[in-house]
């Protein structure tokens, strides 16, 4: 599986954005995420959804403002009313598990053995 974030970029707080990251390989029977890094900070979980998209999960942190959604070959994240405690390196991941199998784990990073590159999202106050 390979993933390649795309989007972000500089907002302003109250504003919105969207990530994309498309996918190649076995990508449609996998579980996905998205974590975020702020700078001198652990990464941390921010969404995730389930292979058929059935279910998704979200950090408290951002539930309400951002939705994950997939397709056939991409997954998203819209983010609104954005904060400045927003802004961190957003990444998106595919579980190593086909079918969702670790989905009660959705939040854990050691379950995502498919990792995309990083993506900027700055939000300005």
């Amino acid at each position: 599986v390979q993933l390649q974030a795309s989007g972000g970029g500089l907002v302003q707080a109250g504003g919105s954005s969207r990530l994309s990251c498309p996918a190649s390989g076995r990508f449609s029977d996998r579980a996905m995420g998205w974590f975020r890094q702020a700078p001198g900070k652990e990464r941390e979980f921010v969404a995730a959804i389930t292979w058929n998209a059935g279910s998704t999960h979200y950090a408290d942190s951002v539930k309400g403002r951002f939705t994950i959604s997939r397709d056939k070959d991409t997954v998203r994240l819209e983010m609104s009313r954005l904060k400045p405690e927003d802004t961190a390196v957003y990444y998106c991941a595919a579980q190593s598990a086909i079918y969702s199998r670790d989905w009660y784990r959705a939040s854990h990073d050691e379950v995502y053995g498919y990792w995309g590159q990083g993506t900027q999202v700055t939000v300005s106050s």
